[in-house]
C-alpha cells in the first residue's frame, strides 16, 4: 500500500520539467516516482500487530523516537532523539519530534487513543531519508520524511499536517484497514487528511471557522505559486502554477475522476469526502476535532466498515456513528447529512 503525501501525478508533472532552473527538482521527482514501487512493497510486507485486547493495560503517555537516515534510504536509521530528550538543533529531527507529540496528543486527549496502534506503542519517525527526497510516507511502522529538493519542495517535516497525515495512515491501518484502491483508497487518504488538519488545529487551538484547512502548507518554496498540497475547504485550489500545474481535486461527485492511475485516483477523489468533513465541521462550528472529528473517529473504530468501503458506505457509517453518539434529531446528525448531500453522495 503506497501511503505517500505527494501524489504521483504531481511528481510526474515535476519530473517532466525541462526548465534548467528546476533540474534538481525534476531529477528528485523522477527518483521519488521510481521509489513508489519499493515503498509499496515495504508497506505491504510490514507486520501489523493486532490491536490490544479489551482490558489490556496501556501506557498513558507518549513514547516518541526520531531516527536520522543520514541521506540514505535505509530504515530506520540512527536514533537521534527519544522521549524526554532535549532538542537537538537539527530542524527536521526536532520538527518530527514535536509533530509526533502533537499527533499523539490529538488522539489521546480527544479520543482516548494512545499511539497509532491504540495500545501505547512507539510513535516512530525517520528524517533525512534519501538525498533531496521529494516525499513523506507511512511504511506500516513509522513515518518517513525526505528533505525535499530545495527548488520546489522544502523539507517535509515543516508541515505538522504532513506528520499528522502519515501517522493517521497508521491509525487507519489498525482500525478500518481500508484498502488503498479506488474509493476505499480515497477514503484512506481522506481520513488521513482529516486528522492531519485536526492535529494542526488542536495544536494551534483554532476553531473550524479560523482554520486554513490546508494539507502541506509551507512545503513549497517561493519559486512556485501554491499554498499547499490539498485544501479541504476548497479542493482544486491548493495550487495553480505554470510549474506545478493546477490542483486537480474535485469537491463534489460531479467532478469525480475515473482513472486507473494512482491506485484508482486515491489522491484526487479524496477531495470529495474531505470537503464533506469540512462542511460538517464548519456547520457545527467550534473545535472541529470535538464533534465532527469524534464522528469520523467513531466511524473508523466502531463501525463495521468493509475494507473496500465506498463513499456511500462511508457516508452511511458516519450517520450511524452520529446517531449512536448524538441521535438523529441532533444538529450533529443534520450537519453530517447535509454535508454528504452537498458533495453529491447519498448513503
Amino acid at each position: 500500500m503506497i501511503c505517500t503525501i505527494v501524489p504521483p501525478y504531481l511528481l510526474a508533472r515535476i519530473a517532466g520539467l525541462q526548465d534548467e532552473g528546476f533540474s534538481r527538482a525534476a531529477e528528485a521527482a523522477r527518483h521519488a516516482l521510481a521509489e513508489l514501487d519499493p515503498v509499496a512493497q515495504a508497506r505491504s510486507q510490514a507486520r501489523q500487530s493486532p490491536p490490544p485486547r479489551p482490558g489490556t493495560a496501556v501506557v498513558p503517555s507518549l513514547r516518541r523516537e526520531v531516527s536520522d537516515a543520514g541521506s540514505r534510504e535505509t530504515l530506520p536509521g540512527t536514533v537521534a532523539r527519544v522521549e524526554g530528550a532535549a532538542a537537538t538543533g537539527d530542524a527536521a529531527v526536532d520538527e518530527a519530534y514535536d509533530g509526533l507529540g502533537a499527533t499523539g496528543a490529538l488522539f489521546r486527549d480527544a479520543y482516548g487513543r494512545v499511539a497509532v496502534d491504540g495500545g501505547g506503542g512507539l510513535l516512530a519517525a525517520t528524517v533525512h531519508y534519501g538525498r533531496e527526497y521529494d516525499n513523506a510516507f507511512w511504511n506500516g511502522e513509522r513515518m518517513v520524511c525526505g528533505d525535499g529538493d530545495g527548488e520546489i519542495f522544502e523539507r517535509f517535516t515543516k508541515s505538522v499536517t504532513v506528520i499528522g497525515h502519515e501517522l493517521a495512515h497508521g491509525v487507519v491501518q489498525y482500525t478500518a484497514a481500508l484498502e488503498y484502491q479506488g474509493q476505499a483508497g480515497a477514503l484512506n487518504e481522506s481520513v488521513s487528511d482529516v486528522f492531519g488538519v485536526l492535529v494542526e488545529q488542536k495544536l494551534l487551538r483554532q476553531e473550524a471557522a479560523r482554520a486554513s484547512w490546508l494539507v502541506g502548507a509551507g512545503l513549497f518554496t517561493d519559486q512556485v505559486s501554491g499554498s499547499a498540497l490539498r485544501s479541504l475547504k476548497a479542493p482544486g485550489t491548493a495550487y495553480d502554477d505554470d510549474v506545478l500545474g493546477r490542483d486537480p481535486q474535485p469537491a463534489t461527485m460531479a467532478g469525480y475522476v475515473s482513472t486507473q492511475a494512482d491506485n484508482g485516483g486515491v489522491h484526487i477523489n479524496s477531495g470529495i469526502p474531505n470537503h464533506a468533513f469540512y462542511l460538517a465541521a464548519t456547520t457545527l462550528g467550534g473545535f472541529a476535532w470535538e464533534r465532527a472529528g469524534q464522528i469520523w473517529y467513531d466511524t473508523i473504530t466502531e463501525q463495521s466498515l468493509p475494507v473496500d468501503c465506498t463513499f456511500a458506505g462511508f457516508a452511511a457509517a458516519t450517520l450511524a456513528a452520529a446517531d449512536k453518539r448524538y441521535g438523529t434529531a441532533s444538529p450533529e446528525y443534520s450537519a453530517v447529512t447535509d454535508a454528504w448531500d452537498a458533495v453529491g453522495i447519498r448513503p
